[in-house]
């Protein structure tokens, strides 16, 4: 299980397969059959495409979504970045939204509620929720109020695209 000291939780990529094949197995024992996968980017990316495998579902998709500038430091309200999707690919769709953690809720929300109105049915898969998400998921694999730190965000950059040296 993912190693817990000082409030953070950091999962291994071991832990991360896991996850996504419980994940799925969930959607599956739900009965819910996505037409395509809605990857909340970039922490979504990578459970998206998990479950794309997992659930043989090859329609995948991506909103990028800006929100956290640092550890626990985000801006007022999430922002979608473009290119923006076009609800014409989601248009009657029964969509699964994929996303690392719910912790606010607030990007999420922005997903769901850009797809209502679109889709025949949307639903959540997310590998942690924290408890004060305004979002309650469908799909979770584990319920924490720490810090996540996942594999492939722990070490810095190798290139700094700010202007400044790598790290």
């Amino acid at each position: 299980m993912p190693t817990v000291a000082t409030g953070r939780e950091t999962p291994t990529y071991e832990d991360f397969g896991r996850a996504a094949r419980e994940l799925a197995q969930q959607v599956a024992d739900d009965g819910f059959e996505p037409d395509l996968i809605l990857s909340i980017a970039r922490g979504g990316l990578f459970l998206g495409g998990a479950l794309g495998y997992a659930l043989d579902v090859k329609n995948l998709f991506v909103m990028n979504i800006e929100f956290y500038t640092g550890v626990d430091e985000r801006l007022e309200l999430p922002v979608i970045l473009p290119p923006a999707l076009d609800k014409v690919d989601l248009t009657g769709a029964k969509v699964l939204i994929a996303d690392d953690v719910a912790d606010t809720g607030k990007t999420l929300e922005l997903v769901r509620d850009f797809c209502a109105g679109h889709v025949a049915d949307v639903r959540s898969a997310v590998i942690y929720e924290k408890p004060r998400s305004l979002v309650k998921c469908s799909y979770v694999w584990k319920r924490t109020d720490a810090w996540i730190e996942f594999p492939w965000s722990t070490l810095p950059p190798v290139v700094d695209r700010r202007g400044g040296p790598a790290r």
